[in-house]
């Protein structure tokens, strides 16, 4: 068994794009809109601002009060689409109940959605075209890159259906790229076990902590775990820990590479938003 360490990976790329900005007139900057004090939104903000310094970015964060209208956050994205000095921004997600999150996403200009969310970037992935690929997806590509760790031919697993991770995880897999027989399942697929357990590649993706067990997993298996979900613990000092997806404990001896939680894949989801935000920096995808 071989551990995938998102970590390594990240921080070999952040020197990447450090090094490329470095070498640039101005700085990308990167805006980050922030709608309420949602604890585990606010973590992850905090972890781009940091991974925004260390490649050299400039980056603020927008917080506005969980009772903002949806007329006055759509009035603040236009700002954002209209000025020239702002290459990419996100709207953190969730967002507040009264406000549909999927205008929000459509009000956001497609060239400057570096999270890749927007329709027409989904469209363009979904084709083959040039796109901003959302950043967990494109995390979980490059570190398969890294690893050395062969798709083609191979079947793949993604449990799991958001829009976010699951389906254009799915399309990437089965591109001419990486050519991977992909069965994506979720809540309602009855035979959920037999599928995982006859895969090459099991991505976990649904949000439950220590869902895949090791009878769903095959001897030599890849899995990449994306799950994660804070427990209650009387083992640490802050009193809950973190869980992914796959019961690790038992699923990784059976595993020919497995990512860990922490450390495997959500640092490459920071990396790849910082890696979309320069190639926005660059007028590169839309050209």
């Amino acid at each position: 068994m071989k551990l995938i360490d998102g970590n390594k990976t990240a921080a070999e790329l952040k020197e990447q794009i450090k090094a490329e900005v470095a070498l640039m007139d101005r700085k990308p900057f990167l805006v980050a809109v922030l709608v309420g004090n949602d604890g585990a939104s606010e973590t992850y903000v905090g972890h781009k601002e940091k991974a925004c310094r260390e490649v050299g970015f400039r980056s603020e964060v927008l917080r506005f009060a969980d009772d903002i209208t949806q007329d006055e956050l759509l009035a603040e994205i236009k700002r954002l689409n209209d000025s020239p000095a702002v290459d990419g921004f996100i709207v953190q997600l969730p967002l507040p109940k009264h406000i549909s999150e999927q205008s929000v996403i459509e009000a956001i200009d497609p060239k400057k959605d570096v999270d890749g969310f927007h329709p027409e970037n989904v469209g363009r992935m979904i084709l083959g075209l040039p796109a901003y690929i959302s950043a967990t997806p494109y995390g979980i590509i490059t570190l398969l890159k890294a690893y050395n760790i062969e798709t083609a031919g191979k079947s793949c697993a993604v449990v799991g259906r958001s829009n976010i991770v699951g389906r254009p995880m799915a399309n990437l897999l089965s591109s001419k790229d990486f050519d991977c027989t992909v069965t994506i399942c979720h809540s309602r697929t009855h035979n959920l076990k037999e599928i995982c357990a006859s895969s090459d590649i099991i991505i976990a993706a649904l949000g439950r902590a220590e869902f895949v067990t090791a009878d769903m997993v095959k001897e030599g298996a890849v899995v990449i775990d994306v799950g994660i979900t804070r427990v209650e613990s009387d083992k640490t000092k802050s009193g809950w820990k973190l869980l992914g997806d796959v019961k690790f404990d038992e699923v990784a001896p059976k595993c020919s590479y497995i990512t860990p939680v922490p450390g495997g894949v959500g640092p490459m989801t920071i990396v790849s938003l910082m890696y979309n935000t320069l190639l926005a920096a660059k007028g590169e995808i839309y050209k």
